[in-house]
């Protein structure tokens, strides 16, 4: 199943690092987690992800429910992503995601 939004990217700073997210919105991330998949750590679901030409494989991550609306998750965006994107913090984003079946 394909899923597209627009988000802007996020920075957060953990400990020694900075990380990027974008988070997905609730309304889509109730569909995902409804989905028939096999459980990883953390509630992790395995993605292929689109950011402009740039297509990766990484993981979401429930981040908070949202009552009556759905499941909030994150897509991390990796550096080398970022960098082939021209992609600074804050900016709005166009995404796709693909679970990936194992």
């Amino acid at each position: 199943m394909r899923f597209e939004f627009d988000g802007p990217l996020c920075r957060w700073e953990a400990r020694t690092e900075d990380w990027y997210f974008v988070t997905i919105p609730a309304e889509l991330g109730g569909d995902i987690a409804e989905m028939p998949r096999m459980r990883r750590g953390f509630g992790a679901v395995k993605v292929e992800a689109t950011i402009g030409a740039t297509r990766w494989r990484t993981s979401i991550f429930p981040q908070q429910e949202v009552p009556g609306v759905g499941q909030k998750y994150v897509l991390p965006v990796k550096k080398a992503v970022r960098a082939a994107e021209k992609l600074e913090p804050g900016a709005e984003i166009r995404v796709a995601i693909e679970l990936v079946q194992l």
